[in-house]
Order: C-alpha cells, then sequence, then structure tokens
C-alpha cells in the first residue's frame, strides 16, 4: 500500500497515490531493501527438493488414513466413518479461513509486523479449496445416502414440525446453492490476494497492495457470513433441534487459534530449514505468541457464554446439546475442553519465554492444533449414535482406530499440498511497501 510521509520523516499510514511516496523514494526504499543480506535469494526462498520428502510422507499418511476411514465405513459404519471424516476437515478447514481471516485482517490494518508471515498465511488461505473438495464430497455422500449426519435431508417435514418451520432454510437445493456460494468466496477471495502478493514480488507495482486493502474491506464481512453460515450448515444442523446464536463465533474463534497455531509450526519449520533468519525473530513470535493466547483466551470466553446463556435460559432443544457431551461416555471430553483447551495452555502461553521462545510456540502450535481437533470431535462425534434412528451402538474404544484414520486422512492430504505449495513462491512479500518497518519491528510490551 501507497505511504505518506509523516512530520518526523517516517512512511507509515496508508495514502492514496496523489499524496504518497515518489517514484524515485519509492525506487530507493525498493534497492535498500534489496541490498539488505537478509533478503538474499538463499534466505528468501526454498527449494521444492528441500520439502519433497516431508511433503510426500503426508500425503501418503493421507491416503492411508483415507483408504482405513473407507474400510472402516464398511467394517463399522458409514455413519462413524463420516463423523471421523469431517472432524478432521474441518479442523483443516478452520485452518485455512483463519488464515484467510488474518490475511485480510493484515491488508485491512496495513500491519507491518507480519509481513515476514504473511506469505504463509497467504499460502495456507490459498489452499482452502482441499477442505472445500472435501466438503463437496461430505454433500454429495449426504444427498447420496438420504442424511447420515445431517438427518435433516433425509426425514419428510410430515408430522415434523420443527422441520416444518425450518424447511424453508434447510432443504437439499438451497443447501447446494449455499456450499456453492461458499466455495466460491472463500478460493476467489484467497487466490486474488495471493496472486496480487506474488505479481508483487515480481514488479513491485504500489497498485496491488491497494487492490489488496480495497479487496480486505469487502472480504472481511464475506467471510464473516459464509464461515458463519458454513458452521451452521454442517455443524449446528447435525441437531436440527438446537440453535445458538453464538455458533458462528464460536466456530470463528477455532478458526483464528488454528491458523496462527499452524504459522508458528510452519514458520519453525522454515527457519529450522535455514530459512527466513533475521526476518522473523523474536519479536515477531512474541507478536505471533499473543495471538496464540488471545484466541486461546477468546475461545474460553466464548464457550463459557454459550454454555452459560444455554444452563441460565434452560430451554430442552439447546440444554441436550450439552447433556448429550456429558453422558453416554463423552465426560472426558468435557474436561479436555475445560483444561485442556483453555486452563493448560493459557497458563502457558501468558508466561513471557513460551512466546519468544521458538521451540515452545511450536511445541503450543502443536498442541492447539490437537485442541481444535478436540473441539471438531466435541461438536460432531457425539452426534453419530445419539440419533434414535440409528440401531448401530458406539464401539467405543475398540473404534478410536477409525477416528483417528479420518482425521488423519484430511490432515494428511492438506498438510502435504500445502508443503509442495511454498516452494512455489518467494516465503515473504520481498516488495512490499511496509517491509522496511517489518524487519526493524520490536516489541516493547
Amino acid at each position: 500500500m501507497t505511504q505518506v510521509t509523516t512530520p518526523s520523516g517516517h512512511p507509515n499510514h496508508p495514502a492514496p497515490l496523489s499524496t504518497g511516496v515518489s517514484d524515485a523514494d519509492w525506487q530507493a526504499r525498493l534497492d535498500k531493501i534489496a541490498n539488505d543480506p537478509r533478503m538474499s535469494k538463499d534466505n528468501t526462498t526454498i527449494e521444492g527438493s528441500s520439502v519433497r520428502t516431508f511433503a510426500y510422507g503426508a500425503l501418503f499418511l493421507g491416503l492411508v488414513g483415507l483408504v482405513v476411514t473407507i474400510a472402516g465405513a464398511f467394517s463399522i459404519n458409514v455413519r462413524h466413518a463420516l463423523a471421523a471424516f469431517e472432524v478432521g476437515v474441518f479442523t483443516v478447514l478452520a485452518i485455512s479461513l483463519g488464515c484467510l481471516f488474518w490475511v485480510l485482517v493484515f491488508h485491512s490494518l496495513n500491519a507491518s509486523w507480519a509481513i515476514t508471515l504473511r506469505r504463509q498465511f497467504e499460502n495456507i488461505a490459498a489452499m482452502v479449496w482441499v477442505p472445500v473438495l472435501m466438503l463437496l464430497a461430505i454433500v454429495g455422500i449426504e444427498l447420496f445416502r438420504g442424511g447420515e449426519l445431517l438427518q435433516w435431508l433425509g426425514h419428510s417435514e410430515e408430522y415434523n414440525h420443527l422441520l416444518e418451520v425450518k424447511a424453508p432454510y434447510l432443504n437439499p437445493q438451497f443447501f447446494v446453492i449455499r456450499v456453492v456460494i461458499y466455495a466460491i468466496a472463500w478460493i476467489s477471495i484467497s487466490q486474488l490476494l495471493l496472486a496480487w502478493s506474488r505479481k508483487s514480488d515480481e514488479t513491485g507495482d504500489r497498485s496491488l497492495g491497494r487492490n489488496a486493502r480495497r479487496l480486505a474491506g469487502f472480504g472481511i464481512p464475506v467471510f464473516a457470513f459464509t464461515m458463519t453460515f458454513a458452521a451452521f450448515d454442517f455443524l449446528m444442523s447435525i441437531d436440527y433441534r438446537f440453535f445458538s446464536t453464538m455458533w458462528g463465533v464460536y466456530f470463528f474463534a477455532s478458526c483464528g487459534l488454528a491458523a496462527v497455531s499452524a504459522i508458528a509450526i510452519v514458520s519453525t519449520l522454515l527457519r529450522r530449514a535455514g530459512k527466513l533468519n533475521g526476518l522473523v525473530t523474536k519479536e515477531h513470535n512474541h507478536d505471533l505468541g499473543k495471538l496464540v493466547f488471545a484466541f486461546t483466551v477468546f475461545w474460553g470466553y466464548i464457550s463459557f457464554s454459550q454454555y452459560f446463556l444455554i444452563w441460565y435460559s434452560n430451554i430442552p432443544e439447546e440444554t441436550a446439546w450439552y447433556t448429550n457431551r456429558q453422558q453416554h461416555g463423552w465426560q472426558w471430553l468435557f474436561v479436555v475442553m475445560t483444561l485442556g483447551h483453555f486452563g493448560f495452555p493459557f497458563l502457558l502461553l501468558i508466561w513471557r519465554n513460551t512466546k519468544r521462545t521458538t521451540a515452545l510456540l511450536c511445541g503450543m502450535g502443536l498442541y492447539m492444533i490437537l485442541m481444535v481437533i478436540m473441539d471438531m470431535a466435541w461438536i460432531i462425534r457425539p452426534m453419530v449414535y445419539m440419533n434414535p434412528s440409528v440401531s448401530a451402538t458406539d464401539p467405543g474404544l475398540a473404534g478410536i482406530w477409525l477416528d483417528i484414520a479420518g482425521v488423519v486422512g484430511a490432515l494428511g492430504i492438506f498438510v502435504g499440498l500445502v508443503a509442495l505449495k511454498i516452494p512455489k513462491s518467494n516465503l515473504l512479500p520481498i516488495k512490499d511497501p511496509m517491509l522496511h518497518e517489518c524487519l526493524h519491528h520490536k516489541n516493547y510490551v
């Protein structure tokens, strides 16, 4: 984005082209950045051969997980296998949508500190087509089977007043239309942002940054609406009797948390490969860690608020959702959500050294991704055998292999494809107007 020069001589505010720095000053800034030894090609790019072993290993695990999940559909039942796979799909969807959200926010706020990390946010956001394809596969199975997890797809409205009232929204035709809208919105916005960012690396065209900022202003509300209604459609409507006005924010908390946790892992792996030295420092780690901490607290706040409001109002359609998850062997997961997803990481992340130490922050990133997986399992898995129309019994621990396989299948494929995506461009936006500030970023809190 174009900058104006303040009285102190520091360009740090966005402005229209007419008041921006001159072309000569802009070129001088680019030359200064390019001459910085930290911006060497060896430090800002990575060869595809360096990541292939890791990427192919992840893809292999993912394919094995998918094959085992399909086998589980025949040996246990389709509902259980579909639920296990959906836990993994919504984990990777949360990661990619969360990264899209952060890219939109960084552009909208003209954030300078995150520029050396932003390309990885862009890469993961642009891979949203992977979970979208998986969602489309789930939609196909649900429609073909007449409603497995989404049982409202196969229920007749006759003799069911609640479904009759909700039929204008909960019907197959409108459901498919909504999913197509989500897919188009997420893929088009993420691909545009990455394409403009990569083109800026080649041309240094300042108008590309302004385009990204304009798109961010439009994209944030589009993201908010599509993410919220997707959470309604695939997660909340598993029990079509349940409703929560906080559901969209609840899923959004997982998106924001999963994204920054994933970036903590990716940036650590890149630095261990000898890349981004001096470009991603303890100062950037500290801010990234603050976001992991902030969204851990935010998730806890939203989760408690939803629970408290439902407990206080005591409406049967709402309380049944929690009752089903505090009985039938799911009590342990309630404890994990309370202590593992909030209490334990809160105590670790509030410590300054955790946020500034690369290995500790990476470890917390891995741990919080695991907690997001558990959160998706908390939402989806208890409903598999809860419906009275399901005659099968829950195999319990004997079927845990299927739950693991479903998650590994979705995560393995997503991680492998992301790894193959990273070497295809510079590891950071090398001609971003705010990069000179990011290179000197320092925390004072």
